[in-house]
């Protein structure tokens, strides 16, 4: 079997042949190319612990997204929840039946509209959330001390810059607070 490991590093800052089909489109900037990696292997990384946690219990990436906005906005309804995750009534029926039968998640109706379906975390469910929350911030937490003084400020505008435009106040009522406020007060 071939040693990947060795061939990358042996290639290592090599020059790209440009007619190989790895040099970035004409017209695009090889460093934002460059932090687009960045991103793939940031988010490898990121979700490899919360990954092998969910694994556990026969659970994937999907119920995490789930199970993180239902803990976070106990309450939330199943309309909103479709919003806030771009999915299909179709996908988010599949997740949700196998949380809510797995006693993570409860379905309610609403106290003023019965037809809605409001999600709140079982007890098991939180304590799950919590555990993947720790692992994902200590990650978090680490990279930003290695960034170094300010970084904090300017990681929370760029996460939220790049979130389409048009989304950006969804994600900011979400928050616990204005975007500005949340990167002032980190850095």
């Amino acid at each position: 079997m071939a040693d990947i490991t060795s061939e990358l590093l042996s290639r290592h800052r090599a020059p790209v042949d440009q007619s190989s089909g790895r040099s970035p489109a004409a017209g695009t900037d090889p460093q934002l190319i460059t932090f687009v990696e960045l991103l793939f292997f940031a988010y490898r990384d990121f979700t490899r612990e919360a990954d092998a946690a969910l694994a556990e219990f026969g659970l994937g990436r999907a119920h995490h997204r789930v199970l993180h906005f239902v803990n976070r906005h106990p309450g939330l309804r199943v309309a909103d929840l479709l919003e806030i995750l771009k999915i299909t009534k179709q996908s988010l029926a599949r997740v949700l039946k196998q949380l809510v039968d797995q006693g993570w998640i409860v379905q309610k109706a609403g106290e003023r509209d019965r037809r809605q379906r409001r999600l709140h975390a079982t007890e098991k469910g939180v304590a799950l959330a919590r555990r993947l929350d720790t692992l994902q911030a200590k990650r978090v937490g680490q990279a930003l001390a290695h960034a170094g003084v300010g970084s904090d400020g300017v990681t929370a505008r760029f996460l939220f810059n790049m979130i389409t435009r048009e989304e950006r106040a969804l994600v900011e009522a979400l928050l616990p607070g204005p975007i500005e406020a949340i990167a002032a007060s980190r850095s």
